[in-house]
């Protein structure tokens, strides 16, 4: 049984940091690319960040470039985002995702909120 189970989301002000993190289990974890999405209620999924299934490469979306970091730790399963410099504009639902080839599992959630 595959599961993503995100944590670290809660509430931060304006220019605060949190550090999310996604523990997966039931995959091969080092053979899966992993990536960060958000999600607001009534807009499409945006895709934040991604790396690859070796740690080396990662990619961002303009709006988070500068600030936020994925990382990958292929012993532990886990994959983490450190957000820095945090505006209202990030609050969100933030999940994870494992992708290999035609296999893609989503995680839960964890709510990211941000106040002014």
């Amino acid at each position: 049984q595959v599961q993503l189970v995100e944590s670290g989301g809660g509430l931060a002000h304006t220019g605060g940091s949190l550090r999310l993190s996604c523990a997966a289990s039931g995959i091969t974890f080092s053979q899966y690319a992993m990536r960060w999405y958000r999600q607001i209620p009534g807009k499409e999924r945006e895709l934040v960040a991604r790396i690859g299934k070796d740690g080396i490469s990662t990619s961002y979306v303009d709006s988070v470039k500068g600030r936020f970091t994925i990382s990958r730790d292929n012993a532990k399963n886990t994959v983490s985002l450190q957000m820095n410099a945090l505006n209202p504009d990030d609050t969100a639902v933030y999940i994870c995702s494992a992708m290999y080839f035609q296999n893609t599992y989503w995680g839960q959630g964890t709510q990211v909120t941000v106040s002014s």
